[in-house]
């Protein structure tokens, strides 16, 4: 099957894959933009978890400061070496991330990081509404696994709805640059600043 070589700079233009990748994933998809970009994503997912034991003792401090001068911070993202720390890919990186710190204002950077006693806490809550007694068991667990979805969503930096485009996380937006760097590419640490608190 030949590939238009349009289709491959639109589909390098949109997700930043090499030229070799995004003829692989046309000629998978048949030529289908919408699939290849997807086949290009779940290969970026598989690449990252490939490289997500690899040690990041390199990167750079992102920050911001909103317009009004009132809020501001700063995100310490680490990677693999300082060449791909100074590229602009992963200086933008950085500096969106301390957007969203600003914008969304997390709490942990991860559920993992999550402590057990807010979650317990949280459960707790669920399990005091006044309906949830007469749900059965399976609807029940449901109800525990949505409301604390929700609950990661507010208040962990990876599962936040990312601020340029909230139908793909945060998370979602380091495994595209990883995939982009080639390199494992982690949020060592965050603060938010607000005036007046």
């Amino acid at each position: 099957m030949s590939i238009d070589l349009n289709l491959i700079r639109q589909l390098r233009d949109m997700t930043g894959a090499g030229v070799n990748d995004c003829k692989k994933a046309l000629e998978e998809a048949s030529n289908n933009l919408e699939e290849a970009v997807k086949i290009l994503r779940k290969n970026g997912i598989s690449k990252s978890l490939s490289k997500s034991s690899r040690e990041v003792t390199e990167g750079w401090i992102g920050s911001y400061i909103h317009h009004n001068g009132k809020l501001a911070s700063l995100v310490i993202l680490k990677c693999e070496t300082d060449f791909v720390a100074r590229t602009d890919i992963f200086k933008d990186l950085a500096h969106s991330l301390a957007v969203q710190v600003v914008t969304s204002d997390p709490i942990y950077i991860s559920r993992d990081d999550v402590p057990k006693e807010v979650l317990d806490k949280e459960i707790e809550m669920i399990k005091e509404d006044k309906n949830f007694g007469d749900k059965k068991k399976d609807v029940q667990d449901k109800m525990i696994e949505g409301k604390l979805e929700r609950m990661y969503s507010e208040i962990c930096f990876m599962d936040q709805p990312f601020y340029k485009d909230d139908k793909i996380k945060v998370s979602d937006v380091i495994t595209e640059a990883i995939s982009k760097t080639g390199e494992n590419i982690k949020i060592q640490k965050f603060v938010r600043f607000e005036l007046g608190s």
